[in-house]
């Protein structure tokens, strides 16, 4: 089986291309080597390819500055899928694409299941929506699989941004008011092999970790482990901050974006582990080494 990854020089990206190559021949490029904005070059590059099957990782994901370049998230995020699953139903392949948790607008206060309506209230999420809508409307076997607050070794993401704080400060502080579920790249790339073969119904799937929790109570947990395995912090506590209190923030979040599992469960017969096993495993492994 011949895989090809897109955006492997991400943190999802980069954990699919070492999971997939335990196995398959897996082909990677990241954004250097085929840029999604560019409709002609992911034709000119995938359409003379030989392969079984697409996973595209790649994405415009800097929520705010989609605000700002719209045109270049639309390319990226909504027209370049479409290209995509054109070229997979051409080669009667599957094409497996990830979405997020931001397609939702916060509001429902309980875990989305698959068959709720997406409203995105920013330009990121739209443009994800979009990209989404294009897949799922070929009504070929592709999968789009929705994650979120992704976290993992390839590159920095928020819990490494509030650990980094920690250890160089003795305060620091994380929204209280904001939910989802972090989601551990590794536990993805495990999950997505059961469905390399096989058809979802409907084209859409959640997954994330088991959970939910805040910003605040995601980066404190992380600051327990540390200080558990005697990784050196000098801060203790995170304290609570307000979402109005974002001042940098250009684009509307959602509050509430927990994705609910029970479609993967039905479907594997698993659950997948907490988020909290899943931080405490990423931190052992990535800092008792440093």
């Amino acid at each position: 089986m011949r895989i090809v990854i897109l955006g492997a020089g991400g943190r999802l990206g980069a954990a699919l291309v070492r999971k997939c190559r335990e196995k398959f021949d897996v082909v990677g490029f990241d954004h250097a080597q085929l840029d999604l904005e560019k409709a002609d070059q992911i034709r000119d590059k995938l359409s003379p390819l030989k392969f079984d099957l697409l996973i595209n990782c790649a994405a415009m994901t800097n929520v705010d500055l989609c605000e700002s370049e719209r045109d270049q998230a639309f390319a990226v995020n909504a027209t370049a899928p479409k290209v995509l699953a054109e070229i997979c139903s051409e080669k009667k392949v599957k094409l497996i694409h990830f979405s997020t948790d931001y397609v939702f607008d916060g509001a429902k206060n309980e875990p989305y299941v698959e068959t709720d309506a997406a409203k995105p209230i920013s330009l990121y999420g739209e443009s994800k929506r979009r990209g989404e809508e294009n897949i799922l409307a070929l009504e070929d076997r592709h999968l789009v699989v929705r994650v979120s607050w992704v976290f993992g070794p390839d590159r920095p993401s928020f819990v490494d941004a509030m650990i980094k704080r920690a250890r160089e400060e003795e305060k620091i502080d994380a929204v209280a008011g904001k939910f989802s579920t972090p989601t551990y790249t590794s536990d993805i790339a495990r999950m997505l092999t059961q469905f390399f073969d096989v058809g979802v119904p409907d084209g859409l799937l959640h997954f994330s970790n088991s959970g939910e929790c805040s910003w605040q109570e995601y980066a404190q947990h992380a600051l327990d482990c540390c200080r558990a395995r005697g990784v050196p912090v000098k801060a203790k506590t995170v304290g609570g901050m307000k979402m109005s209190e974002m001042k940098n923030w250009v684009a509307q979040r959602p509050v509430y974006s927990v994705l609910s599992t029970a479609k993967y469960a039905k479907l594997t017969g698993a659950i997948p582990r907490s988020w909290r096993d899943a931080v405490s495993d990423y931190i052992e492994r990535s800092y008792l080494k440093k």
